[in-house]
């Protein structure tokens, strides 16, 4: 196999919330990652609240402009969207993967017609796709909800949450079905059990449930939304395909011991799990167990069983950016939120954040999902190097250690392929630079093209190529034979 097979979708993501800007642009209302700021090291805290307590929102809410919130600037696509899907074309994209920010459409969440002007931004920039033949791969919602949700309801803790979504899932299938070809319901669903605030736009503290248990909850709920939205999808877009996502987190064994194994094992189940209810239709028995085990009670909803069996996708999502290692030793234990363990792998290289670089793992994830799910069309819809970038004077950037990142990465791809994996496409995270989710800065930079601003939003945000553009628009033009 010296390319990737005929029609494979090549190109980019963003999220609205990291990339759009624009935040009090055209009626749109405040999106509760609006209230995440970033903090600076001299703080002597850490550099980025991952989670906010009810008592900073109040905070923020009443001072914003004490505070650095990077999530509101972004990297300004609503004023730059013609020159930056221009330049997609450029490079060749087949696919833009994006996300539409809820509250851009109904600012508050709960209003029964949309805020025209978003309606109208979102037709705008899925005509500028099909100019350039791209089509859009569209997240209905990535880590973005509004934020009133949040403050009157407590977010996805609430199932009346499930009723406002679908709602705004049901009009945004109606309205745009006919520029969309490719959806997705959530972006890693997975991730509420790690983040309460970012994934679920709750408070943990306001809730009578354990923390655990408020966000198995609040996961619950986003599985049943996804399912009936993937319901309604197929009786009223039947021609299109639409998706679920989870954060990939690949997990070994920290030596060969048994128990280790068997760790390892189970993490992975763990990981996989929101993609089994949304492929097979039901709750894996693994994750009844370990409810039961951790006295987390769930309220169920109302006919959960039947919902989750009528909403199954057509094709299972993910994104990948590193692996993690466990152990069963209590000294060598290290737990992330509620599901990730990572221990040191002495096999593996660290990008500048800390992240293993792992391609191989890649591979082993595919083969692993494709023999789970019994060869479901996969889609790799976030892979990249986040990296410090140096832009010349004369604004070039030299990041042949990106080129490097990603093509080890398409090359296990390739192999995972030939393994018998059926990988539909690959659109690289942050194709433009956006601020990144986990610490908020824009100098961890993951894109084909530089956005010059800083962490403090000052800067001209002129686009400038990188190196790696040049050579991204080759392994799309020899559709993966040139890596």
């Amino acid at each position: 196999m010296t390319e990737f097979p005929k029609n494979f979708l090549w190109g980019g993501a963003t999220s609205a919330s990291q990339y759009e800007g624009g935040f009090a642009a055209g009626g749109r209302g405040p999106s509760q990652t609006d209230y995440i700021r970033r903090i600076k090291k001299a703080d002597n805290d850490k550099n980025f609240l991952y989670d906010v307590t009810e008592e900073q929102f109040e905070k923020y809410r009443k001072h914003p402009s004490d505070y650095n919130f990077p999530f509101r600037r972004g990297s300004d696509f609503y004023h730059h969207y013609k020159e930056d899907i221009a330049l997609m074309g450029e490079m060749g994209f087949k696919v833009f993967r994006m996300s539409i920010s809820w509250s851009r459409l109904f600012p508050k969440g709960i209003e029964e017609k949309p805020c025209q002007d978003g309606v109208s931004f979102y037709h705008n920039v899925f005509k500028e796709c099909h100019k350039y033949n791209i089509e859009p791969l569209v997240t209905m919602i990535h880590y973005d909800i509004p934020a009133y949700l949040t403050e009157t309801i407590n977010g996805w803790e609430s199932p009346k949450t499930v009723e406002y979504f679908t709602h705004y899932t049901k009009f945004l299938i109606d309205e745009y079905k006919d520029e969309v070809k490719y959806w997705l319901t959530f972006n890693e669903i997975n991730m509420v059990l790690n983040s309460a605030f970012l994934g679920g736009g709750m408070f943990v503290e306001r809730s009578k449930k354990s923390p655990e248990e408020c966000m198995h909850q609040a996961l619950h709920h986003q599985l049943i939304a996804s399912a009936l939205t993937v319901k309604y999808f197929k009786k009223h877009a039947s021609n299109d395909k639409i998706g679920n996502m989870i954060a990939r987190l690949q997990t070994y064994p920290y030596t060969c011991k048994p128990a280790d194994v068997l760790a390892s094992q189970q993490q992975n189940q763990f990981n996989w799990f929101p993609t089994d209810v949304q492929v097979k239709g039901f709750y894996p028995q693994f994750i009844l167990n370990y409810y039961k085990k951790n006295n987390i009670h769930i309220d169920w909803f109302p006919n959960y069983k039947e919902i989750l069996k009528s909403g199954t996708v057509d094709f299972a999502a993910i994104s990948y950016y590193h692996t993690g290692v466990v152990s069963t030793d209590e000294d060598k234990k290290e737990k992330i939120g509620t599901f990730v363990r990572k221990l040191e792998n002495p096999y593996t290289k660290a990008s500048d954040w800390g992240w293993t670089i792992d391609p191989t793992g890649l591979r082993i994830s595919l083969n692993d999902m494709s023999e789970r799910y019994n060869h479901i069309p996969i889609f790799i819809v976030e892979n990249g190097l986040g990296a410090h970038d140096e832009l010349t004077k004369d604004h070039q950037v030299h990041d042949q250690y990106r080129i490097n990142y990603i093509s080890d990465h398409l090359k296990a791809i390739k192999e995972a392929i030939m393994d018998g994996c059926n990988v539909i496409g690959y659109t690289s995270w942050g194709c433009i630079d956006i601020v990144s989710s986990g610490d908020a800065q824009m100098t961890k930079r993951y894109g084909y093209v530089y956005v010059d601003a800083d962490d403090e939003g000052n800067g001209t945000y002129n686009r400038y190529r990188k190196d790696s553009f040049y050579w991204y628009k080759k392994v799309i033009e020899s559709n993966g034979k040139d890596i």
